[in-house]
């Protein structure tokens, strides 16, 4: 069961990475320094909630929201995850995912937001990181 406590430890642990208050009714975000977000809290409300209970669905909480690469990135992660992860008509057409966050797995949950950072952190920085992991990009 992932927590946001573990969302900060992982996105933390980035090079040039900060968390800032998400304002609006958010909790916490991620960002590269200086840049975009790359997680971040996100309830579900208003017109989006009830989307999802005509459709008998239940976004739980907490849920959180993470960059994807495209439409073709959150087509196959809501095909690979579909007890974790969903999207709302507020979404459309925008390159993210929402997360179940108590439904993802810590080793899943670390992989999607390091996932998500790799979009958003400078290449050079990226390159860098994956170096030092022993990680190929790609």
């Amino acid at each position: 069961m992932a927590t946001f406590d573990d969302v900060r430890a992982i996105a933390l642990d980035l090079p040039e990475t900060e968390e800032r208050d998400g304002g609006w009714h958010m909790g916490p975000s991620w960002r590269v320094v200086g840049g975009a977000m790359f997680a971040w809290s996100r309830p579900v409300t208003g017109k989006d909630l009830a989307w999802m209970r005509e459709q008998g669905r239940d976004p739980g909480d907490p849920v959180l929201g993470i960059r994807v690469a495209g439409e073709e990135g959150t087509r196959e992660l809501l095909e690979a995850f579909p007890v974790e992860a969903f999207t709302i008509p507020h979404f459309d057409g925008y390159p993210a995912v929402l997360l179940r966050l108590p439904l993802v797995a810590p080793d899943l949950l670390r992989e999607f937001v390091i996932d998500s950072w790799l979009l958003k952190a400078r290449k050079r920085t990226a390159r860098a990181w994956l170096a030092e992991q022993g990680l190929a990009e790609g």
